[in-house]
């Protein structure tokens, strides 16, 4: 592994900050010039905004990709056979019920989230704190409708491209724009190997679906499955510090039948595996049979379920259909015997959905699913971009982040097209930084339009590079900005590229406030003795 290729710099104008030892990002900004005065400026207060990069960004500590990131929870001594869930439901709160709290409220004066709060939304399971006894590098977030919308990213090999230091890099990367977990979806060679390098690198909870290694176990036949094998594959996982499987135990044998007059039949990976499980035995799905000694295994290490969407719909033409319906009522069936094991679980959802359908999911899913939360793949809104799928993806996901879901997992460029590479987890993470915080200023959660007011603000009194710091991706508003304005001066400049020094609205309407405030001064001075007299 390769120390120089891992991303370290902070972004442009920020530094780590740690309140009460929780890590944040703090943009500082430049002053504003007076109106009306000769130079005079007023200073802007930096902004702190949630961050998700870890120690990467923090120079004064040293990273070894060898030894992995420093062990913040292992100072809590998190206990085997003892949740989340199980801490919250007994009225306790957690070390990282506490830590979750200061991140959530973003450095505010105002405590909007308080540790108690969290620990209800845990306790009623509207919420999941995804933190393996075992991933002690994981710095603890929050899933969970009433709290800040969260993205997932989805690295990993695949049997024919990418490398250990590859993806290790995606995931750091992931981190450095904004992912809050990150799914290991290794298919290729050394999925062990992989999967420890990123976990003991990785300050976001990971997310596996380990049906993946097994079916590598048997040589690729998911006829040649058994329980004996994921139950070990499980616990080898657990073992690791996985934070969340994906578990498609809603593929149940009466439903596969529903999907034989789909367009895209099922698309899921794992729910094809199980599909076809099923019907090469004419057997029940093991997974859904042996679901409650998954629950047992999970609660050791206090894993969370992802309750995967084996049967969501891969195209327009499939939504909300009754096989992806069927299987979602199952998930809510799981999801009460998982709670009742005390383990935490969240509902995964589709997937390709119209807009004018996406609030079915979300209603749906609330009431089946007893308001566990919702981590949805978009929705894809339309099927005839591929290339752009990011796209099409984040407008139902913003949609369906307005809605109630609490997790939005990211569609990159690439999407029915190849693995990611470097470049698309940019691209990808930054479209559901959007996504996700579009849908944050919707549902008027407190403090997200801070940052949208200070860029405004940054915009309108032409202060370049605050714009550009302030934004989710600077490389590239400063690289477009610079494409036909490169000179320094351009950054102080009241003008860009489109309206040139003539057209630009925001500088006449600020030559409009500055003879307005001139003419009301003279005509102060004027009337002043009358006025006071």
């Amino acid at each position: 592994m390769k120390i120089e290729n891992i991303s370290r710099n902070p972004l442009p104008a920020s530094r780590k900050i740690y309140i009460n030892g929780v890590a944040m990002r703090e943009i500082t900004l430049t002053p504003t010039r007076l109106y009306g005065s000769k130079g005079e400026t007023t200073p802007n207060e930096p902004l702190i905004v949630y961050d998700t990069s870890g120690p990467y960004t923090d120079p004064a500590i040293e990273i070894d990709v060898r030894k992995g990131l420093p062990k913040l929870r292992a100072a809590w001594a998190p206990q085997k056979n003892a949740t989340q869930l199980h801490y919250a439901r007994k009225g306790i709160i957690t070390p990282e019920m506490e830590y979750i709290a200061i991140r959530e409220n973003q450095g505010a004066a105002q405590q909007h989230i308080t540790p108690e709060f969290i620990r209800q939304e845990v306790a009623a399971g509207r919420a999941i704190i995804p933190a393996n006894i075992n991933h002690t590098e994981c710095e603890p977030m929050i899933i969970g409708r009433n709290f800040l919308v969260k993205i997932n990213a989805n690295i990993g090999n695949s049997a024919v491209t990418s490398s250990i230091e590859e993806e290790v890099e995606k995931a750091v990367w992931a981190c450095r724009w904004g992912a809050d977990t990150i799914m290991d979806l290794s298919t290729g060679k050394n999925i062990h190997e992989t999967r420890e390098w990123i976990l003991r690198n990785s300050p976001v909870p990971i997310g596996t679906v380990p049906i993946y290694q097994a079916l590598e176990k048997v040589n690729g036949k998911a006829e040649d499955l058994t329980w004996e094998i994921y139950r070990d594959t499980i616990i080898e996982q657990a073992e690791q510090g996985v934070d969340y499987f994906t578990i498609h135990a809603g593929v149940l044998l009466r439903y596969i039948p529903l999907t034989a007059n789909r367009m895209t039949g099922i698309v899921s990976r794992g729910g094809s595996i199980m599909a076809k499980w099923c019907l090469a035995h004419h057997q029940e799905n093991f997974l859904y049979t042996h679901f409650e000694e998954i629950c047992e295994i999970m609660k050791i290490y206090d894993v969370s379920f992802s309750l995967g969407d084996g049967l969501r719909p891969g195209s327009i033409a499939d939504a909300n259909d009754a096989a992806q319906f069927a299987e979602l009522e199952t998930l809510g069936e799981l999801t009460k015997i998982a709670w009742k094991h005390d383990v935490q679980v969240m509902i995964e959802g589709p997937g390709h959905v119209p807009m004018h359908l996406i609030k079915e999911n979300m209603d749906k899913q609330l009431e089946h699913c007893h308001e566990a939360p919702f981590y949805t793949l978009g929705p894809l809104t339309t099927d005839i971009a591929p290339g752009y799928d990011h796209i099409t993806s984040a407008i139902g996901a913003a949609m369906i982040g307005w809605f109630g879901t609490a997790m939005l997992c990211y569609v990159t460029p690439k999407e029915h097209l190849g693995l990611p590479n470097k470049e698309d987890v940019r691209q990808g993470v930054i479209t559901y930084k959007i996504a996700a915080h579009a849908a944050d200023l919707a549902k008027g959660h407190p403090g997200a339009q801070h940052r949208d007011n200070a860029l405004s603000k940054a915009r309108f009194e032409f202060r370049w590079e605050d714009q550009f710091n302030l934004a989710l991706d600077p490389d590239t508003a400063r690289s477009y900005h610079d494409e036909t304005l490169p000179a320094e001066g351009a950054k102080v400049a009241h003008f860009c590229s489109m309206c040139g020094p003539h057209f630009c609205s925001m500088k006449i309407s600020q030559e409009i406030r500055e003879a307005g405030m001139a003419e009301k001064s003279t005509e102060f001075r004027e009337q002043g003795s009358t006025i006071y007299s």
